[in-house]
């Protein structure tokens, strides 16, 4: 589900009581693992963690007015959702993360190419998440995105 806010008080503001408490601690873990550099805000009706233009003026290239978004963290109408941009672009680290969620998690993995769904908040793996999060400093993400995104020719 896509929260009308524009500010992470006025999204958390605006769950359920249930959810605002997973996406909360979710939040936590995130903001107590995530390295520096990264900028919390609110993008594409959830709670994101960019590049700031400050750091990549570029922007995200299909709309460079924008930051450059990392990580995202959403309520969605099934599932809890964390959204991680690097975990695709580096193959090491998807594997490192499915191998690690196998070993802490009884439930299968429910896991697009940068959505990891959660529908059942007593399944998050909070400190997986935190392990997650430190992996990749920004400028480990700037790299892998140029790469990803530099035409070859």
């Amino acid at each position: 589900m896509r929260y009308d806010a524009d500010s992470v008080v006025t999204y958390l503001d605006k769950l359920p009581p249930d959810r605002r408490e997973v996406i909360e601690h979710l939040r936590s873990v995130i903001l107590d693992n995530l390295p520096s550099g990264f900028e919390e805000t609110v993008t594409y009706g959830m709670i994101g963690y960019v590049v700031p233009k400050s750091l990549y003026p570029a922007g995200y290239k299909p709309t460079p007015d924008q930051a450059l978004p990392f990580l995202g963290l959403a309520s969605q109408k099934n599932h809890i959702a964390v959204y991680h941009m690097g975990i695709f672009m580096s193959p090491d680290l998807l594997t490192w993360f499915k191998e690690e969620y196998h070993k802490r998690v009884p439930t299968k993995l429910d896991m697009g190419k940068s959505c990891i769904r959660f529908r059942n908040a007593k399944n998050i793996p909070f400190d997986l998440i935190g392990e997650l999060c430190r992996k990749m400093t920004v400028d480990d993400y700037i790299r892998l995105y140029k790469a990803a995104t530099t035409v070859r020719t």
